[in-house]
């Protein structure tokens, strides 16, 4: 659609083993039937609000849904043999149970659309499809962001959307799934006013990538409102920051242990003891406190307030934490995460 990387990452074994949606249903009634049962409660409470005319398009959102869902479990989470311990199907569902309740409780369903909550809920089961990517393209958007945004539009298709008549959903989807890049390479560009404020979502830069890739792109309605849905998925995907103290302190062990198993460093060995460390005090510091930002008015409104009620637990945790080791130095990864799990209280 807007950036063409689909013929970069074609299908892999997971696509092909789960084709479509009958197949990811049947794998999720035997590992996961508590997936299926949510998505149908979903589906009733947007099929309740918005009416009966929306029955088809609720339908095929809650098979594109469970294709992602179970793909993701497959490829990345507990239905295969390659657990990522943060990057799993239980991440799609922090999303698109406990944050967009947060969303709901806040702003109500009437706050959005039911195509855009559509877009949101996609995202959510497809911004993370991919997540060991050798390939990188050209420009800020991640490789595994990139390979996620190309599955996530043959789902689409597989679902039976349409790529013409549906387009606004194929663009935000793709716009969402790119700026949910995060970290210090997601602000390369020299023309935006933002780059200086360091880091961060993409989302907030993707107008000035477009500018560079997409030149025509101003005037598009269908763009422009797709950047706004973009910014409000950013804030979904790093609403930890916002969400419970327990609960960012919950996603800091689960990306901890998961980036030493990338790593390829045994938890239980002492070459990971300084890493798990240095992630858990200072890698949190520099999440938390310079490299999140909220990306829209929505997401500051419903995860502000908790942002700002953990900061001083962020500070005092990573000083705990480098209390108890300032004159023994850990002696592995599990101890350190150990010992941040006991003084965070998760």
């Amino acid at each position: 659609m807007i950036f063409g990387y689909a013929s970069l990452y074609p299908p892999d074994d997971v696509e092909r083993a789960l084709p479509d949606a009958a197949t990811a249903r049947t794998l999720l009634q035997d590992r996961r039937p508590d997936i299926l049962a949510f998505v149908d409660r979903r589906r009733q409470r947007l099929f309740a609000h918005f009416g009966a005319e929306t029955a088809g398009l609720l339908d095929r959102t809650a098979d594109a849904f469970v294709l992602g869902t179970a793909r993701l479990g497959l490829r990345h989470g507990n239905f295969g043999n390659d657990l990522h311990a943060y990057h799993n199907e239980a991440h799609i569902l922090e999303l698109a149970q406990r944050r967009f309740n947060a969303y709901e409780n806040q702003l109500g369903l009437a706050a959005l659309p039911l195509a855009d909550w559509v877009v949101l809920a996609l995202f959510a089961a497809c911004h993370d499809l991919r997540q060991r990517e050798a390939l990188d393209v050209p420009g800020p958007v991640d490789g595994n962001e990139a390979a996620s945004m190309a599955e996530a539009l043959r789902i689409l298709d597989a679902c039976g959307f349409d790529r013409q008549r549906e387009r606004p959903l194929y663009v935000a989807l793709e716009l969402a799934i790119a700026g949910s890049t995060f970290g210090l390479n997601a602000r390369p560009l020299e023309n935006s006013a933002e780059a200086a404020i360091g880091g961060g979502a993409l989302a907030r830069y993707l107008p000035g990538l477009l500018d560079q890739t997409v030149p025509d792109w101003r005037g598009d309605a269908v763009v422009e409102h797709a950047l706004i849905l973009a910014r409000i998925a950013a804030d979904l995907d790093t609403a930890n920051a916002g969400e419970s103290f327990a609960e960012l302190a919950d996603s800091a062990i689960r990306l901890c242990r998961e980036r030493e198993m990338r790593e390829r460093r045994a938890l239980d060995s002492a070459e990971s003891a300084q890493p798990c460390l240095d992630f858990l005090t200072r890698g949190q510091e520099k999440f938390f406190f310079e490299l999140h930002h909220f990306c829209s008015r929505e997401g500051e409104r419903v995860f502000g307030p908790g942002k700002v009620a953990n900061a001083s637990h962020v500070r005092a945790v990573s000083a705990a934490l480098r209390e108890h080791f300032a004159t023994t130095p850990p002696a592995t990864g599990a101890a350190v995460i150990e010992a941040y799990r006991v003084l965070a209280g998760c």
